[in-house]
């Protein structure tokens, strides 16, 4: 089943926009189980709306061989990371069906061939380290040794923490078409949004029909800001400094891989099947510690032909409030450094947060200060 793409919006990765939610069979009670990560479950709500076309399901070996090697589907079809669902043992029959975490059946599985894999060599493509001090590398290598492929048909949608932003791609692109766009940016972000990324949201909208802030809300870090939490910082941001007509918040159901470079390619396609025809990447990228340089994320786009992707990115730089110039800028707009520069860092902003104590309104808002400060209190 598809979804043709509005016309004036850029088309679906692949072409066309991908339904794999269906009708609960029958027989549900006849088949194994095999019970999904939180991780796995978020890739299953993505399968279901769409948001991973051309997928219509867990990949098969081909594919999973290409991507990591070369970042592409067997057909050709950029594509940046595995989209993979791990068990201990190939099941009996033709079919599955997938529970959740709570035991709960949500999805059917056409089996399709089970296969071995090697963790190390997915680390290293699609990480660029085997370090199992790495998030992503720590989950990878706790996966059950076996892949499992084929294509689902989703029942069960899991339930949105943020109901009221949880528009899957064919209602994005809807409400994209209502609003007259046909150039819309999305912004990933897993973080509060402080003035420097104010700053280049609304740079790349200067430039657009409109933007799409698309927080991602499935599993990240436990030390990372908790969604609720960035999803009010969102709500009161948007609500006092940007122009309701041109902006769209909804939530991005992925979990994280903080595969840095790979992730970025990844988070452009998954985008695009929402209906964006730009997409920002700034400095580090879906990056976590030192793993990756600051601005590999942006070159590994050039990687891709000229207009492969479909879908255009927009490079930023790492942007500051400088007092001389009196504005937000980046390294391409300010000559100015060091004490005209206001930066604070990420343990020094937790540390006021934490104290009660609001950062320069030149590096957050007021508004989002206050909803972490309560944060942080709580």
């Amino acid at each position: 089943m598809s979804i043709t793409a509005t016309e004036q919006l850029i088309a679906p990765h692949g072409g066309e926009l991908v339904d794999r939610t269906g009708d609960r069979p029958d027989d549900l009670d006849q088949l194994p189980i095999v019970e999904l990560t939180s991780r796995e479950l978020s890739d299953l709500d993505m399968l279901a709306s769409g948001a991973l076309s051309p997928l219509e399901g867990f990949m098969g070996r081909e594919d999973y061989a290409r991507v990591v090697e070369e970042m592409r589907l067997a057909n050709g079809l950029p594509w940046a990371l595995p989209v993979c669902l791990a068990v201990d043992n190939a099941p009996e029959g033709d079919r599955v069906v997938l529970a959740d975490e709570a035991g709960r059946p949500v999805a059917v599985l056409e089996v399709e061939e089970t296969y071995e894999y090697d963790k190390e060599r997915e680390a290293e493509q699609c990480f660029r380290t085997a370090e199992d001090a790495h998030p992503g590398v720590a989950r990878l290598y706790e996966q059950k040794s076996l892949y499992l492929a084929g294509p689902v048909t989703v029942f069960g949608r899991a339930e949105s923490p943020f109901p009221e932003l949880a528009f899957d791609p064919a209602e994005t692109r809807a409400d994209f078409s209502k609003r007259g766009w046909k150039r819309i940016v999305g912004f990933q972000t897993r973080n509060p949004i402080h003035r420097a990324h104010e700053y280049l949201t609304k740079t790349a909208l200067e430039t657009v029909d409109g933007l799409l802030i698309h927080p991602l809300v499935g599993e990240t870090k436990s030390d990372d800001v908790p969604a609720a939490t960035r999803v009010e910082c969102y709500r009161v941001l948007v609500d006092h400094y940007y122009p309701e007509d041109r902006v769209v918040v909804s939530a991005f159901p992925a979990a994280m891989r903080y595969a840095g470079p790979r992730e970025a390619i990844w988070h452009a396609i998954c985008r695009k099947n929402y209906g964006c025809s730009h997409f920002i990447v700034g400095r580090d990228h879906a990056g976590v510690g030192d793993y990756y340089g600051s601005y590999d994320a942006q070159a590994i786009f050039g990687e891709f032909e000229p207009g492969e992707l479909g879908i255009e990115p927009m490079f930023f730089e790492h942007a500051v409030y400088c007092k001389r110039c009196e504005a937000m800028v980046s390294p391409k707009t300010c000559p100015h450094g060091g004490d005209e520069h206001v930066f604070l860092s990420g343990t020094k902003v937790r540390e006021m947060l934490v104290n009660g104590e609001v950062p320069p309104a030149q590096f957050s808002r007021p508004e989002v200060a206050e909803v972490l400060i309560q944060a942080y209190r709580s």
